[in-house]
């Protein structure tokens, strides 16, 4: 029997069985259905499941299993490497599962599987509450909390995952297990950094924190004072406030209003500094900002939490091209410092950057077998991505990202972010995990021996 021919019988059965909908190629919708963020990536799965509640996750995931197909998670689908699609198998879709719920008198949230941080803060928000997330608001919850969480509230409330009081995972067996500190505590160790290896998380549960309005805002130098702007960061961040989550950027000048016309394209380096703290005193937390060089273009000011996690969305629109790479640093040296210096500027478009986000303060409190998140003792998480909408600069554009990466890996941690990863990274899959590989890989053969679940950065049973 054909492939074809399978998927329709199949996709007929899996109707029958199903509250969401099942889409198969010859379905009016298949071809927007099967894109995820990623541009570079153009599988065609069998079918696209778009679940409507954890029973149907339950039954799509022993279909799969059953039938030895392939299965992908595709919660907000910004996996750099595609991991939330394939060729042939079967796409467990969230888009229908973005339901939030926050609890304020306990300061808690519980989110369905699908939802987008731009959701959860739209929510949270409505009470004054947020928790740590990243810096796009149509990134997923589910993997980027999976494998670890890292954005502008880190320093001062930990990464995401450390804000994960429970969920509710679907294993390989199709049971539906609720996870916690005491409840299948083992697995709810493993989800925490060992990204989505262990089963699928139709709900996570957070705790939040009052966090309303924040100061925040890009500042951006002459590329000439990158050197100067790296050194003053470097000492900065080690103890500046724990509110402050700032991380220093190259950037090539969108056409934005605060930017001088004639200064449109131009490369500059940048901070982009948050102050979670109160607003009013912002202007006092930014002023080393201002000290350590001439500032050429700024947008700072109060604004509400959500907005600063929208605020980039629109270089990283949905279907652009892109590729990344990353590295945990423990000390950024002066010969690191030097390679930035030498590589960063020659980011190739208004939507490459590197980014080296600050991971000291909380979440260094938490003790490094604690979670699955393996690398408590790096002090930053460096990203490198390459995006465009020109399939012609794919090659030019990969290499200045494994060029750029290359030339600080020694000056790095072996292991890197398993968010910033892309497919050619899987030979770093122990050293990404770090110190808790093989307890990781226990976990694994416990809950998932036949690897079901290895469209990820994949732990092997």
């Amino acid at each position: 029997m054909g492939g074809q021919d399978m998927s329709v019988k199949s996709a007929s059965e899996l109707r029958d069985l199903v509250r969401g909908e099942v889409i198969v190629p010859e379905d009016t919708g298949f071809e927007e259905a099967r894109k995820v963020h990623n541009g570079m990536i153009d599988k065609r799965p069998a079918m696209i499941v778009r679940v409507a509640n954890a029973g149907d996750t339950m039954t799509t995931v022993n279909f799969a299993r059953d039938n030895h197909l392939d299965l992908s998670i595709r919660g907000g689908g910004h996996s750099g490497p595609g991991f939330g699609t394939n060729d042939g198998g079967v796409v467990l879709d969230f888009s229908r599962m973005r339901g939030v719920r926050v609890d304020p008198r306990a300061r808690t949230v519980r989110a369905e599987g699908g939802t987008t941080w731009g959701d959860f803060n739209a929510a949270t928000h409505a009470y004054g509450l947020a928790t740590t997330g990243g810096v796009i608001s149509t990134t997923g919850i589910a993997g980027l909390t999976l494998g670890g969480g890292i954005g502008y509230l880190s320093r001062g409330h930990g990464l995401s995952l450390d804000n994960l009081i429970s969920a509710d995972v679907v294993t390989a067996e199709g049971k539906i297990l609720q996870v916690s500190e005491d409840d299948n505590a083992d697995l709810f160790w493993a989800i925490r950094g060992g990204g989505g290896n262990f089963g699928v998380c139709t709900s996570l549960e957070y705790k939040l924190r009052p966090v309303e309005n924040v100061y925040w805002g890009p500042m951006f130098y002459e590329v000439e004072d990158t050197e100067t702007i790296f050194k003053f960061y470097r000492d900065y961040i080690k103890d500046a406030p724990r509110e402050m989550g700032a991380f220093p950027v190259f950037q090539i000048a969108p056409p934005l209003p605060f930017i001088p016309e004639n200064r449109h394209g131009d490369m500059f380096v940048g901070i982009v500094a948050c102050w979670a703290g109160d607003p009013a005193e912002g202007e006092r937390q930014f002023k080393a900002f201002h000290d350590v060089a001439e500032v050429k273009a700024e947008m700072v000011g109060p604004v509400p939490y959500p907005a600063i996690n929208a605020a980039f969305d629109g270089l990283f629109p949905t279907g652009i091209r892109q590729y990344w790479k990353g590295n945990f640093v423990k000390d950024l040296t002066d010969e690191a410092i030097a390679t930035h210096v030498q590589h960063g500027p020659n980011a190739p478009t208004v939507s490459s950057t590197m980014h080296l986000y600050p991971i000291n303060g909380a979440c260094q409190d938490v003790a490094a077998d604690a979670t699955a998140f393996g690398h408590r003792d790096a002090s930053f998480a460096m990203v490198v991505l390459a995006a465009s909408d020109n399939p012609a600069d794919d090659e030019a554009h990969t290499k200045w990202v494994r060029d750029y990466s290359d030339a600080v890996a020694p000056y790095s941690e072996p292991g890197g972010y398993i968010n910033f990863m892309d497919d050619d990274d899987r030979g770093r899959v122990r050293d990404n995990y770090g110190c808790n590989y093989d307890r990781l890989v226990e976990t694994k053969r416990r809950y998932d021996p036949d690897n079901l679940f290895r469209f990820n950065q994949n732990i092997a049973p």
